[in-house]
């Protein structure tokens, strides 16, 4: 289960609403080990895609770095769909076996913004190509139990 904090749902949802019609993308981080999310992190999609995202690569390796200095790890990858279900697309499944070789075992986020109105946000867990949803808690401050 993703346990966040409502805050950071809305700070990721502003963030594909601003971005909108390309896909957002960005971090939630927290302490090493903790499994918490505690901080908003937005990124470039350097795609400009409203169907695909990816990060820069000169800002995604300045903020890991910086990760690693303050002992903190990404909790959190996000990313908007602008036009379809907050799923997993196979490049999706494929990116997460990338990053698996740096992260430990992050929660992947999807927000879908295709209606203006309302968005869908999902969060699942990817591990060897296969794809787990898992239930969103959100709370109204920090909840560590």
């Amino acid at each position: 289960m993703l346990r966040i904090r409502r805050d950071l749902v809305d700070a990721m949802v502003g963030h594909a609403r601003r971005d909108h019609p390309d896909e957002a993308c960005g971090l939630l981080v927290g302490p090493e080990g903790s499994d918490s999310p505690e901080r908003f992190v937005p990124m470039l999609n350097a795609a400009r895609s409203p169907t695909y995202y990816e990060f820069d690569t000169t800002e995604w390796n300045a903020v890991y770095q910086q990760l690693a200095r303050d002992d903190e790890e990404p909790v959190v990858i996000y990313h908007s769909h602008t036009a379809t279900d907050p799923y997993p697309s196979r490049t999706d499944i494929a990116r997460a076996g990338e990053y698996a070789q740096l992260l430990p075992s992050p929660h992947y986020v999807l927000i879908a913004t295709r209606d203006p109105e309302e968005h869908e946000l999902r969060s699942y867990r990817i591990a060897d190509g296969e794809v787990t949803e898992e239930p969103v808690h959100v709370v109204e401050v920090a909840d560590h139990g």
